[in-house]
């Protein structure tokens, strides 16, 4: 998760038997999101508020409050904010453990220790690229 960001945790992998997380993020006006990357999970992408724009596979989907996205599992992705407000989403992960990801990051950021699930393995992300906003900016300008 890039820096700028901010989450929260809101379902673990142990509450549901290891099958889905659920995290809310919020990305400030402008980020770049984070490198366009692949894992071996599934990742759906619910906008709460403001307007992300995503990238997977080759098709970059502007999304608005009340949209989804999906990233599945192996498929390249990465997400921006090229708004000028912050923009606000649900990010369900299937199965889980990457929350724990989340939970370290923002524990790190708040200068406390992770929780004590959240040092548990996390599942590998594999980098493939930059963060994709000033594509996303000569694209969809």
């Amino acid at each position: 998760m890039p820096p700028d960001f901010s989450s929260r945790v809101l379902l673990r992998g142990e509450d549901s038997s290891g099958h889905l997380s659920v995290v809310e993020i919020v990305v400030p006006a402008g980020s770049a999101g984070p490198p366009l990357h692949r894992h071996d999970f599934d990742e759906t992408f619910y906008v709460v508020e403001g307007e992300l724009v995503f990238r997977v596979g080759d098709g970059l989907l502007a999304r608005a409050p009340g949209q989804l996205a999906v990233a599945p599992r192996g498929v390249a992705h990465a997400l921006a904010n090229r708004g000028d407000t912050p923009a606000r989403y649900l990010l369900v992960c299937t199965p889980a453990g990457f929350e724990r990801h989340f939970a370290r990051t923002a524990a790190r950021a708040s200068g406390t220790e992770p929780p004590p699930w959240a040092l548990q393995p996390v599942p590998d992300v594999v980098p493939l690229g930059p963060p994709i906003l000033q594509e996303v900016v000569d694209r969809l300008a």
